[in-house]
């Protein structure tokens, strides 16, 4: 998932559209726009690409210069209901909310609102915010948006645009990025900041763990500290496997970081081999790194069909699957009689692994030898990474030579956790998928 709002730049709705595109490898399943022109509050959404909800007569009719955008991947629940930016009349005045992450709490906030009342119409967490909102009975909505924030718990960064205000908000331990830039006298905000690249925006800087930003018509951004203590525990996944290359999380490129993880492997796991690859995309980074290091030449021995979304996010295993089959192809007269060194982003399911394995040795690998740019993820995630249940990672049930002999691989050697944050410069990283240490309450 992830969000993009813009505050006076202009043609809200093309630049958010812009936006979205930069961050469609975020989200496959459904997308949105909502903009204001000051007076009303207009809105598109749909299930599919952006390019395929979006045209030049549907971004007309989004009138404003200011407007908030949403791709989504499904952790839970699909369907358009479910779809963001949401968008709610009520008589204190309209609002549109689009969220990326996951409240742990959200069960018993959404148990306590139906008590009181509330009807829900999606299984997404922004409607939580929405209703609870509205249910404190403060008018304000600065107000009602900080009492909102000490009552959820979990990882996340959220959006909400009114008729003259845009709200950026970023939870505790700043699980989930969020990025702010500058365009034309306005501002753009981002879940990673290579959005601000496609709309011509300069990055100003991140919004800080705990913080809610105000964009208002007239005024220097407000900020405001709603929590009580904040920290700087962003999800590693992101610098892994989420985040675009080109972006910077917490002040660290992506690319750089995932080619320090692929020369680290190189030192610690060395192996004799007359090539090396990465699994497109999100590996490619460290495949060069592992190269560079090792000395052992870098060639690109997998196709990606650029046509196919990313299979980890495929909200079903059967469409993981399918997803895999469809999205590689091997160059067989690079593999054929060769020894492969294979650089993945992680082990999740194992399900991608072990075809891409199989599928280089019928293609007449010698042999083929993982190597994993993190450690091994034996425990679930709770913060809107959809790996929420135990028995479907392979490491909470194998150890390492078991999940070697289940992918078939020649050898297999994960990254260590020290090494990981080396890769990040000891940036401050949530590793809960890795160490079962997670930064907020379970409930």
């Amino acid at each position: 998932m992830s969000v993009f709002g813009v505050f006076k730049c202009g043609n809200a709705a093309e630049l958010t559209y812009y936006g979205l595109h930069a961050l469609q490898h975020r989200g496959q399943e459904g997308c949105g726009i909502c903009t204001t022109n000051g007076m009303e509050l207009y809105r598109e959404r749909g299930e599919g690409l952006v390019i395929e909800i979006f045209n030049e007569k549907k971004l007309t009719q989004l009138k404003g210069d200011c407007a908030i955008g949403h791709v989504r991947y499904s952790s839970a629940g699909g369907g358009v209901d479910n779809v963001e930016p949401f968008l709610f009349r009520h008589h204190t005045g309209d609002f549109s909310i689009a969220l990326n992450g996951s409240l742990v709490n959200s069960n018993q906030l959404q148990m306590s609102l139906e008590t009181q009342g509330s009807i829900f119409q999606s299984s997404s967490d922004a409607e939580i915010i929405a209703h609870l909102m509205k249910m404190n009975r403060i008018k304000d909505k600065t107000n009602a948006i900080e009492e909102v924030l000490t009552m959820i718990e979990g990882a996340y960064a959220f959006l909400i645009l009114t008729k003259d205000k845009l709200y950026a908000c970023r939870d505790a331990n700043g699980l989930q990025p969020l990025s702010i830039g500058k365009r034309n006298g306005g501002y753009i905000v981002a879940s990673e900041t290579c959005a601000f690249e496609a709309v011509g925006a300069t990055f100003v800087r991140d919004v800080n763990p705990g913080e809610m930003v105000i964009f208002e018509k007239g005024a220097d951004p407000k900020s405001i500290l709603f929590a009580d203590k904040s920290s700087h525990k962003m999800c590693a996944m992101e610098l892994v496997y989420f985040a675009r290359p080109d972006s910077e999380i917490e002040g660290v490129n992506v690319h750089t970081f995932r080619k320090n993880c692929g020369k680290y492997l190189a030192r610690l796991a060395p192996v004799e081999a007359d090539l090396v690859m990465g699994v497109p995309d999100s590996s490619i980074s460290g495949a060069i790194g592992y190269a560079e290091e090792s000395g052992i030449p870098y060639e690109i021995g997998l196709i990606k069909n650029k046509y196919i979304g990313r299979t980890f996010i495929q909200p079903s295993q059967e469409l993981r699957e399918k997803g895999v089959r469809l999205k590689l192809s091997p160059v067989r007269s690079l593999i054929t009689g060769k020894r492969v060194v294979l650089l993945d982003d992680s082990i999740v399911r194992g399900t991608t692994c072990k075809r891409i394995v199989r599928m280089l040795k019928s293609a007449g690998a010698k042999e083929v030898h993982v190597r994993i740019c993190c450690p091994p993820m034996p425990h679930p995630c709770f913060y809107g990474v959809d790996t929420s249940a135990r028995e479907e990672l392979v490491s909470a049930r194998l150890d390492v030579e078991g999940v070697r002999q289940m992918i078939e691989a020649d050898s297999l050697f994960y990254l260590p956790e020290e090494y990981l944050r080396k890769a990040g410069n000891e940036t401050g990283l949530c590793l809960a998928c890795y160490n079962g240490e997670y930064p907020t309450r379970l409930y």
